[in-house]
């Protein structure tokens, strides 16, 4: 979503800065394109033969061929509701595309070298995605592959009348698997949070315990289904794609597509509320089967209700006041002059050049051998030890909706309790993965933790030289949380291969270099919490964490492999 944010605002800017004023609402006429014209020969209508078109599509052809892998994984992505829609945007980006066909008739195709260097940028990406085994790298490579053919193509003067509908591709690329789990905790607990305040505003006694909404006879619990984001993509795709046809300035555009966020939070989180009214006053069937997935396409049309009627108060803002029929009126391009030559383009030697890289890619790509991820042999963790250093383990089992999303291939959750005091316990839970993926990752306990209710009121990191693993000495995440008059200690770090890692970010970068030196993508994630008894200090917590994980630390690469 960040990165998605920074581009678009800037192909807002870059739309404001060559577009002129429009006297046809969605028909812009480009200050840059007609200077273009002026430059070329207005008797001339250039026209692109049936042999460039041939050549055009065995590119397309071979560009889906070398990039079969990641293609999948995008198919994959597009059947998940949040990016349903993205089936759209290709169509969306070429209408945009051809509604400025008879701009472009009027504009010799120069080619470009540094579309081809962006072309070039695009497939070392997408190489170093596929030895990384990161998707979210294939998916971005391909989206700036394809600008960069285009570019190399028509050219920079041509070009940059369609630079804008180009870079809506970008929203077909679905988030990074870490960013997306982090925004969808947050927004869960905003959307609880919310959509509470909505229930209370109809008297309702109601408690918030995170992302739970307990209304004494029934629980609702706020899921990963219910974060927004379904409402969100969409919507940000089409505000962006409203802004660009949107005739005002660039403040006013600039509001349309980032008002699609708080409109979403907040239409998302009164759709919370309301179930929870309904469901207090008729029962749960309110919040379950048809009924609640009606009442969220109603949600969206709602959405799309306010955007518009946002559109409507600020074309009525300033000194040019607008009706909203005159800033949207869809014109088709306009047919040349019955006096104007039509020629065949003569094509780009850039044009050439691009096609060469991309056969020679996809020669590449077929003749190199297949990689394959080493997964390490390993203990399964039913093996684990039932007893450590004087405390008894009683094993749990997580729920399947839990096991489906953090989608582990082994793990432990266990509370290990004193043998000789009942209240000194501690609870370890680790999640293996043999293979990470995109979308199979840990998940962080920092955005996992306040789904559960527990606030964190202390987060800081603390090296345990005393203790190794593999002798790689040891650092840990430390958090405090808290929950009402509850609090707990939590220790965790990532183990990663032969490395300990702290930080969910640099996490991604191990794994791409792993991925590609060692052809590994192992690794887990160590959590371990103890609970703060009542006079209890800090430091006394800590040290029972600390003499634990000391007892397993020799154990744990039979677990999880470091070397």
């Amino acid at each position: 979503m960040f990165i998605h944010l920074h581009v678009v605002s800037a192909a807002l800017l870059i739309k404001n800065n060559i577009h002129g004023a429009c006297s046809k609402g969605l028909k812009f006429k480009m200050v840059d394109d007609v200077n273009s014209v002026e430059n070329n020969n207005l008797d001339v209508n250039y026209k692109v033969s049936l042999t460039t078109w041939t050549l055009i599509a065995l590119s397309a052809f071979i560009l889906l061929y070398v990039f079969q892998h990641a293609m999948d994984s995008f198919l994959h992505q597009w059947e998940r509701e949040e990016y349903s829609h993205a089936y759209l945007i290709p169509f969306i980006c070429a209408f945009f595309v051809w509604q400025k066909t008879d701009i472009l008739e009027k504009l010799k195709f120069n080619g470009s070298w540094a579309g081809i260097l962006l072309a070039l940028f695009g497939l070392g990406l997408y190489v170093i995605g596929a030895l990384s085994a990161i998707h979210s790298i294939m998916h971005y490579a391909i989206v700036i592959t394809v600008i960069g053919f285009a570019w190399s193509y028509l050219g920079g003067k041509a070009f940059k009348t369609v630079i804008v509908p180009f870079l809506m591709l970008l929203f077909l690329v679905p988030l990074p698997g870490f960013i997306f789990q982090t925004l969808s905790g947050e927004l869960q607990l905003i959307s609880s949070k919310l959509g509470v305040a909505v229930i209370r505003l109809f008297d309702i006694s109601v408690f918030l315990e995170g992302n739970v909404i307990d209304l004494g006879v029934y629980k609702l619990q706020v899921v990963e289904a219910c974060n927004g984001l379904r409402y969100l993509f969409p919507l940000v795709t089409i505000s962006f794609i409203v802004a660009y046809i949107y005739d005002a300035p660039l403040w006013k555009r600039a509001i349309i597509f980032l008002s699609a966020i708080p409109i979403t939070v907040f239409m998302n989180s009164f759709r919370i509320g309301v179930i929870g009214v309904m469901v207090e006053y008729w029962g749960q069937s309110m919040a379950e089967g048809f009924l609640h997935d009606f009442e969220g396409w109603i949600v969206f049309m709602a959405c799309i209700a306010v955007l518009i009627l946002e559109m409507w108060l600020l074309a009525k803002i300033g000194k040019d006041k607008k009706a909203l029929s005159e800033i949207f009126i869809f014109d088709m391009p306009e047919p040349a002059d019955e006096g104007m030559k039509t020629v065949n383009r003569v094509m780009p030697v850039q044009f050439y050049v691009a096609v060469s890289v991309i056969i020679l890619a996809a020669l590449t790509f077929t003749l190199a051998p297949e990689r394959k991820d080493i997964i390490p042999d390993r203990a399964s963790f039913a093996d684990f030890p039932v007893e450590v250093d004087g405390r008894k383990g009683y094993m749990t089992t997580l729920d399947q909706i839990i096991t489906d999303s953090l989608k582990f291939d082994d793990y432990i959750m266990a509370d290990y309790v004193s043998t000789t005091d009942v209240t000194d316990s501690i609870n370890v839970y680790i999640g293996y993965y043999g293979v990470q993926r995109a979308d199979k990752v840990p998940h962080s306990p920092k955005a996992c933790i306040p789904g559960g209710g527990w606030a964190i009121t202390g987060l800081s990191q603390k090296s345990l030289p005393d203790i190794s693993i593999s002798d790689v000495p040891l650092e840990v995440n430390r958090l405090i949380i808290q929950r009402d008059e509850h609090k707990q200690l939590v220790y965790y770090w990532f183990q990663q291969r032969d490395r300990v890692v702290t930080n969910e970010y640099l996490v991604k970068w191990y794994l791409l270099v792993d991925s590609i030196v060692k052809h590994r993508s192992d690794g887990a994630l160590m959590r371990f919490v103890t609970v703060l008894r009542p006079n209890e200090s800090e430091a006394e917590a800590e040290q029972r964490l600390e003499k634990y994980i000391s007892s397993i630390s020799a154990i744990i690469p039979d677990f999880v492999p470091t070397k």
